[in-house]
């Protein structure tokens, strides 16, 4: 997915259109970025444990090529916000409201 990491202005209506409340837009926006994080540090995580050392070491630490290029790659990606924002404004998000329970 090539997505644009500058920032960008929004059209409130566009955003605001696929739920009818701008608020609501972006409650749903920020449930789907705090979902790609969570996936997204996992995904480093494990990538890098794979590094894990039980040696303090400060050289080999400093040395690990590896490690650094997976760092980087991770940093240079689009923030998570950007992502769930494009998905949202793309259509490929599923939301829902929860069906609401009356009390007889």
């Amino acid at each position: 997915m090539a997505i644009n990491p500058s920032i960008i202005t929004r059209d409130l209506d566009k955003i605001s259109d696929k739920t009818g409340n701008v608020y609501e837009s972006i409650h749903i926006i920020g449930q789907r970025a705090k979902q790609i994080s969570s996936s997204m540090k996992e995904e480093l995580n494990n990538k890098l444990s794979e590094f894990a050392s039980t040696v303090d070491n400060l050289e080999e630490v400093f040395e690990n090529k590896e490690q650094i290029e997976i760092s980087k790659f991770y940093e240079r990606m689009p923030k998570p916000s950007t992502l769930a924002m494009e998905e949202f404004l793309e259509g490929k998000l599923y939301f829902r409201h929860p069906e609401e329970t009356t009390e007889e």
